[in-house]
């Protein structure tokens, strides 16, 4: 009864880990694929920490008038900017784009991916998730939070190994930092996702 549990145990452990093997495969193709079309495509992606403010404006317009994002001033975004985003780019012309917003709790700096965004002819094609993978590698060492409803970011979390976690284990002072922008104590139609950095020292912040 004991070897079959030990050989069950084994299994299972095995299964897990093909599972995590799986994982890192699958994203690490999809990257490559999303990183050939944009070669194919003429599209650049940059790390810049300033934009124009023609293109602030676009952004910020854009914000306003897309439910899937948070309306943000061109103010903010010009704050935000500063803090490092990552844009796509083609023909002089911003395809793309996602930035981060900083909180701070306590001493830590906590960082909230915010605004992603890919021009509707280039969907489909892993731009988003390529955004996401960039920006989530730039802030690997760092708090890294994402707040989202949409399923396919949800997923898109998952697979760059970020945890999926509870307001009940964020401490009452993050929660009321990241509440300013109007989007906790909605558990229902909202998900958090954080980096492993975070997910190691969340209780830092308790």
């Amino acid at each position: 009864m004991k070897k079959m549990m030990e050989q069950s145990l084994l299994t299972l452990t095995q299964i897990k880990m093909n599972t995590l093997l799986d994982i890192d495969t699958e994203i690490d193709q999809l990257i490559e694929q999303a990183e050939a079309f944009c070669e194919k495509e003429g599209i650049e992606i940059k790390l810049v920490y300033k934009l124009s403010n023609k293109s602030l404006e676009i952004i910020s317009e854009r914000s306003k008038t897309l439910s899937t994002l948070y309306y943000v001033s061109v103010e903010m975004l010009k704050k935000r900017a500063e803090n490092g985003c990552f844009i796509l780019k083609k023909d002089d012309e911003i395809i793309g784009h996602i930035f981060v917003h900083e909180h701070q709790v306590k001493e830590h700096f906590v960082y909230e991916r915010s605004s992603l965004w890919v021009d509707s002819t280039y969907r489909n094609c892993n731009l988003g998730l390529l955004l996401m993978a960039r920006m989530t590698e730039f802030f690997s060492e760092t708090f890294l939070i994402s707040i989202a409803q949409t399923p396919k970011v949800h997923q898109y979390n998952e697979l760059l190994g970020m945890t999926h976690v509870t307001l009940s284990k964020m401490s009452a002072q993050l929660v009321q930092e990241l509440e300013k922008l109007g989007k906790l104590r909605d558990e229902l139609n909202y998900r958090y996702y954080v980096n492993a950095c975070f997910a190691s020292e969340i209780g830092q912040l308790k």
